[in-house]
């Protein structure tokens, strides 16, 4: 069940270890073939359903005609579960997460790859943006790419998430295990597009880049605050079509730096090139420190 947004995906409770045991995380093992992950059942979480009583996960004030299912302990109300109950299974998902993505990041240190986890909604253009850069700095580093994906076959590069809405760092350590890390360069993973879910999944990235486009609305980082909280860089994308859209651009960046002081923003366009060039030095910045050898205890 997914806590963080109550949509009832599967999440990391259901996506043990290699081993299928509920251990701590171990070296990643599966076998060849096509990248594919997909939510495992085990023992303790059997599907059953009860009645209880709402009280206390939902408020509706007749005052502004809300119905708040956001105001307990969790941030969610689940049917079947209690706030504290969600917030156990929250707890232990995140912190089994978090342990993969430890692993992740010091293979990802010790190759010397800077990773960047691409997050937006469906339709902001991050992937146009993802091909744009690609073409663009394939003759300036080595670069690999992780998408997931629910159940399509457009990308090139592969994690399909099923159900999932979003990638965890379980999937993406499997990933790593089948693409050949590009020593010194560049990492992308295209994440689902959801705007809630992927920011609370560390994968074991360098940084987290959020896509907001111009035809979304200039209140979205207070609509999604926690991406935008969680976010390195937003990218605001499609601004050649600023001149036909009654968007204010002052304002969206204004609502992104309130929610985070320390985003750093950078206007730009898949389509024309416009403010690629900049968000290209910032990569190019971030990946030169990465590249730097880290010397870890024997």
């Amino acid at each position: 069940m997914c806590t963080v947004c109550g949509c009832g995906r599967a999440r990391l409770e259901h996506a043990p270890g290699p081993d299928h045991g509920m251990g701590a995380p171990a070296a990643h093992d599966h076998g060849g073939g096509p990248v594919h992950a997909h939510p495992h059942a085990h023992g303790d979480g059997h599907d059953h359903a009860h009645g209880h009583s709402l009280a206390g996960e939902r408020a509706h004030s007749h005052a502004d005609d809300v119905i708040d299912f956001g105001n307990g302990v969790a941030g969610v109300s689940i049917a079947g579960l209690s706030q504290q109950r969600t917030v156990s299974i929250e707890r232990d998902i995140l912190s089994k997460n978090d342990a993969y993505a430890d692993i992740n990041r010091i293979l990802l240190l010790k190759a010397g790859v800077f990773a960047l986890n691409l997050l937006s909604s469906p339709g902001s253009g991050k992937t146009s943006l993802l091909v744009r850069a690609i073409t663009d700095l394939q003759d300036r580093w080595p670069m690999a790419v992780i998408e997931g994906d629910q159940q399509t076959s457009n990308d090139a590069v592969q994690i399909n998430t099923g159900k999932g809405c979003h990638l965890d760092a379980h999937m993406v350590g499997h990933a790593l295990e089948q693409l050949p890390l590009p020593r010194g360069g560049v990492l992308f993973i295209e994440n689902v597009g959801n705007l809630v879910c992927p920011a609370a999944f560390d994968l074991g990235e360098a940084c987290k880049v959020v896509v907001l486009s111009v035809t979304e609305g200039e209140d979205k980082p207070l609509k999604y605050p926690d991406m935008f909280a969680a976010a390195d860089l937003m990218l605001l994308n499609k601004a050649d079509l600023l001149p036909h859209l009654d968007f204010d651009v002052d304002a969206c960046l204004a609502a992104a730096l309130r929610v985070n002081p320390r985003l750093q923003i950078l206007t730009v366009s898949a389509r024309t090139g416009e403010g690629l060039g900049a968000f290209y030095a910032w990569i190019e910045g971030r990946a030169a420190i990465a590249s730097l050898p880290v010397l870890y205890p024997s």
